[in-house]
């Protein structure tokens, strides 16, 4: 890892870029296929699966038989650990239900919001070295307590065609409405045009790739919502002598093993820390079975000294990271005074991977700076907030006036018609 001792405040913004490519690089790439998908649907859909994941077949959905031996082949100890997953998860995102806000903002004007699902929504799963079955929980518990009508999961086969079962196992058991075998940017394309098979939804979650994250990006133009720009996962750690060098590790490398573009940083006032947490990234790292992908990551990845913690929160902040972990004998400065994160992990017992599975907080979260204006997905992602009025003849009369003379300054006539008619219906009643 790269040890970097007390940088200046101008030197930031380099030290911590993250290592992904610009968009310019695979737009194009991204625009070609969702063209094609527009055009050519399924075919398109088929083509760039052979082409990608090296498999074709004639049916892209999963059938019932599929999900029945998925659930067959899933060992009893995952399922009951899947279903401890779930139950806290559904605790913490049923306790997010908010009531009707109903309020009479003056007398006989009375104004309230309700939130109803988005009906079709699309989850995007990552397979390939990794199949991520946590996101099914993460994004299908929510969608299901929301009452979307439609949720459609895409995920990447492998290479004999199949996706990994314990992601049909966990759809299955949340109630998902349908199982498509594919992946990457044609997923997206799907999701956003619509195929023969694959339906068109509203809203598509998912993390991904970078290329999936500008494919996400791109189906915005097309009308289709996202949940948030979501890249390769990353993780930053204060921590000082408090902490546990083992633990510290342990942490940096759950989420160096996600991806060579993963990023992970250490942020501490501790010299000593540092140079533990490094030679124990060394040992922890041997006996990985990603251990090729995990160093890759580390390589990019950073060893931050700074001299106090004010400066260190202040560098934290500026990097917003996706998963923060704080373990100090000043938490509480910390955990009061963050601004930009996307979750947060506190204490020598905290790991990032109780978030990732079973703590009950969603793992799908924003990366790349966006936690500064984006939140993580929650139970609102999955629905729309609407507000309603109904104004009553004194209702009308108290803000009518104001009304008229507000569209008048804007020269919007018929705005003040609107309301003028109804006054003077009411004075001529009389």
């Amino acid at each position: 890892m790269n040890k970097i001792y007390n940088p200046k405040p101008e030197t930031w913004s380099a030290i911590l870029e993250r290592p992904t490519k610009t968009v310019d690089d695979i737009e194009l790439t991204v625009k070609e296929i969702f063209k094609e998908v527009q055009k050519k649907g399924d075919a398109a859909i088929a083509k760039y699966t052979s082409m990608f994941d090296g498999v074709t077949f004639e049916n892209l959905e999963v059938s019932n038989q599929e999900i029945e031996t998925a659930i067959t082949n899933v060992p009893v100890e995952l399922k009951e650990a899947i279903q401890l997953a779930k139950n806290n998860i559904e605790k913490f995102h049923v306790a997010q239900r908010t009531n009707r806000v109903e309020i009479e903002t003056i007398e006989g004007v009375n104004c309230w919001q309700e939130k109803r699902p988005i009906q079709k929504v699309g989850l995007y799963i990552p397979g390939g070295t990794a199949p991520l079955f946590s996101t099914v929980l993460m994004l299908a518990v929510p969608a299901s307590i929301a009452g979307c009508k439609e949720v459609v999961l895409c995920s990447p086969p492998d290479k004999t065609g199949n996706i990994n079962p314990a992601i049909l196992y966990a759809a299955n058991l949340c109630g998902v409405t349908k199982i498509l075998k594919v992946g990457g940017i044609q997923a997206i394309a799907g999701l956003t045009f619509g195929t023969q098979t694959i339906p068109k939804v509203f809203k598509i979650f998912g993390p991904g790739n970078q290329f999936v994250t500008v494919a996400k990006q791109l189906a915005t133009q097309f009308g289709v919502a996202i949940d948030m720009p979501a890249g390769p996962s990353e993780l930053l750690i204060v921590a000082d002598d408090t902490a546990v060098p083992a633990f510290v590790a342990s942490d940096l490398l759950s989420q160096a093993e996600h991806g060579t573009d993963s990023q992970v940083i250490l942020v501490s006032t501790s010299k000593k820390l540092i140079d533990t947490v490094e030679e124990e990234i060394q040992i922890q790292m041997e006996v990985l079975p990603r251990k090729e992908i995990a160093e890759k990551a580390i390589a990019n990845s950073k060893l931050i000294y700074v001299e106090n913690d004010k400066i260190a929160l202040e560098l934290i902040n500026e990097y917003g990271p996706e998963h923060f972990i704080v373990c100090t004998a000043n938490d509480d400065f910390y955990i009061d005074s963050i601004e930009n994160a996307g979750s947060v992990f506190i204490g020598n017992y905290t790991p990032e991977s109780a978030g990732d599975y079973a703590s009950g907080t969603n793992h799908t979260l924003p990366t790349n700076g966006y936690a500064k204006n984006y939140s993580g997905v929650n139970l609102d992602s999955f629905t729309k907030s609407m507000t309603f009025q109904k104004i009553s003849k004194a209702g009308i009369q108290n803000i009518g006036k104001a009304i008229e003379i507000m569209a008048e300054a804007e020269g919007l006539q018929a705005h003040k018609n609107a309301v003028s008619l109804r006054l003077k219906s009411i004075e001529d009643e009389k």
